[in-house]
Parts: structure tokens; C-alpha cells; sequence
């Protein structure tokens, strides 16, 4: 996983298409061995996650390629390595699922439901809003707080109808996501056993998935 982080930040300074081209076989030796790893850790989280058994690391992991179309930043390559574990689909998924994100000086995990359309955002605030106790109990158990210490993503300025204004937790409400992310250090990914680490860290999340795809498959019929 070094490799793989110092290929990154070569690749930040050097961010063209002729000092890619030049390393492409070293980039596709390093995104093979980080396939290998995630199909590793998608074995793990089907432990305790039977839902994402049978997945593939090949479903779940993003190209380096960025889509400069409507993007003022032209450069062409992503500067991490990335995968979306969760059934049904993988990086296609609508559901939530775990999201590893390896990049030099802002490696992450994280997981949830990221940028939701907006009948199943509603759904979402509303299964909040009705089981806020569960909810509570889930994002605000020590453990949990530990590896994810806040949601992630944008808010609303103030709560959306038809919510009652004096609700006791707004912000819950307010939020267009609902994403956790927990900071690593780069020397997490080098350390032998942080496949093992990362997995028992899905494992916690694992809580919070279980409640946000109860509402997904009502919407969506899965």
C-alpha cells in the first residue's frame, strides 16, 4: 500500500498524460494489487455483512480517470484510489454500503448514502424523524464516535417541511446526506494487519447501514 500512496503523490506533482503514460504499467501493477486487497476486505465485511457476499473488488472500485467535461480543473487523473463496497450494484449501488478512500494526507473510511435523489432523501429524513431514538443510538455510541466522529456533506440552512421547527434534533433533518467519514493517517494503510483494522471499522458502520437501507429498498423496491 506505500507503493500505492507514493505512486499518488508522484502522480499529484506530475499530474499529465505523458508522465502517466510513460508509468501505465506500474499503475496497472499497483491497481491490480489494490483490487486484490479489496476483494480481501470485501470477504471480511461479508462476515458480519452477508449482504455483501459475492461481490467482486472490480464492481467496487472507481477508475483513476476524472471527467473534466464541466469541470474547470482540467487535470485527467483522480490523486486516490478508491471502492464502494455495497450490494446490489458495488460503486453503482444506491444503497449504502463502506467507502474506502486512499489518498496521500486525506485517507478516509466512511460509508452511508451519499447525494440521494430527492423522493428517497425525503424517505430518509422521515424514517429519521420516526425512529430517532434508534438513529441516536446508533451514531451516538462510543464506539461509533470513535472511528466516525461526524456526518459528512452538506446541510439545509434550516428544517424542511414538514418537519415541526422545535424538533429536538434538526440538524439530523437538515442534512442532504447521510455520510460518515473517519480520518486515517497514510501510516494506517501501511501497517501489515489494516485490512483486518478496516474491517472491524466497517463492522461499526454496519449499524447505521442496516437502519438507511431499510427506507432504500422500501423506495426502490429491491
Amino acid at each position: 500500500m506505500k507503493d500505492i500512496l507514493d505512486f499518488l503523490t508522484e502522480l499529484r506533482q506530475h499530474n499529465n498524460r505523458d508522465w502517466f503514460n510513460e508509468r501505465k504499467d506500474r499503475f496497472y501493477e499497483l491497481r491490480a494489487t489494490f483490487l486484490n486487497r479489496v476483494d480481501e476486505l470485501i470477504r471480511l465485511i461479508s462476515i458480519f455483512d452477508e449482504e455483501i457476499a459475492g461481490l467482486e473488488a472490480k464492481d467496487c472500485v472507481y477508475r483513476i480517470y476524472r471527467d473534466t467535461r464541466f469541470s474547470p480543473d482540467k487535470t485527467p487523473y483522480k490523486t486516490f484510489f478508491s471502492a464502494y463496497i455495497a450490494s446490489k450494484g458495488g460503486k453503482k449501488s444506491l444503497r449504502a454500503g463502506y467507502y474506502l478512500h486512499l489518498e496521500p494526507g486525506n485517507c478516509l473510511l466512511g460509508g452511508g448514502v451519499w447525494c440521494p435523489e430527492s423522493k428517497l432523501l425525503k424517505e430518509l429524513r422521515e424514517a429519521v424523524y420516526e425512529h430517532c431514538d434508534e438513529f441516536i443510538e446508533i451514531t451516538e455510541n462510543p464506539e461509533f464516535k470513535k472511528v466516525y466522529p461526524a456526518f459528512d456533506g452538506e446541510m439545509l440552512k434550516t428544517i424542511p417541511r414538514p418537519f415541526p421547527k422545535d424538533f429536538k434534533y434538526p440538524e439530523l433533518l437538515m442534512r442532504k446526506d447521510y455520510v460518515v467519514m473517519g480520518k486515517k493517517q497514510d501510516r494506517f494503510f501501511e501497517d501489515n494487519n489494516w485490512i483486518q483494522e478496516t474491517a472491524a471499522d466497517f463492522k461499526v458502520l454496519q449499524p447505521l447501514n442496516r437502519f438507511l437501507n431499510y427506507t432504500v429498498d422500501e423506495v426502490y423496491d429491491y
